[in-house]
């Protein structure tokens, strides 16, 4: 049996997640939106909550499809006002939206959202090496900044904890525990 970090270790999907997903480096601008809108919808709720759901947010918002869902009308945020299969909050769904648009804006400013994002750290992901889940910070000076920057650019639900719960899923740090059997594989990633 394989060590792993200790908080995926209470339900499957986390369990899954974690082996297949969490700390690996994204570039696709298509996933990164997508893990943006799941950490801002986690807001508040666990993670567990999120992953429950993850399908049925990828049916309800187009498969994060950006250009899809700046496209909707007051008709469709009510429809997913009804939408039991994902967390049913105004201000998370409108925020969905207005960070599609902002994140389509930089997606030209930048090339893509992965150049942008990944700038923050000049491509190259951060290598923490926490022996306990207990070290692990729940945000740094870097998601301050990452958190300010979006802000200004526009993005909602996009706080300094939001952002680095972002910066872990996607791999710009490696915060698996070094006695976790992904901590190697990430880092070599």
């Amino acid at each position: 049996m394989k060590t792993k970090c200790t908080w995926c270790v209470d339900h499957p999907l986390e369990e899954i997640y974690h082996d297949a997903e969490w700390g690996l480096p994204v570039h696709d601008d298509r996933l990164l939106f997508e893990m943006l809108t799941l950490e801002g919808a986690q807001a508040g709720l666990s993670w567990t909550t999120i992953l429950v759901k993850r399908e049925n947010y990828r049916k309800a918002f187009d498969n994060f499809v950006a250009e899809k869902i700046v496209k909707y009308g007051p008709e469709k945020v009510e429809a997913l006002l009804q939408d039991a299969g994902i967390v049913r909050n105004r201000l998370k769904i409108n925020s969905t939206i207005t960070n599609a648009k902002v994140f389509l804006d930089v997606q030209k400013e930048y090339g893509s959202f992965s150049e942008y994002i990944w700038s923050f750290v000049d491509a190259k992901p951060i290598q923490n090496a926490w022996a306990t889940a207990g070290e692990v910070p729940a945000k740094t000076e870097l998601s301050d900044r990452m958190s300010k920057a979006l802000k200004k650019k526009g993005f909602k639900f996009i706080g300094s904890t939001i952002c680095y719960a972002f910066m872990q899923a996607v791999g710009i740090v490696n915060d698996h525990t070094t006695d976790c059997f992904r901590y190697e594989e990430i880092k070599k990633k």
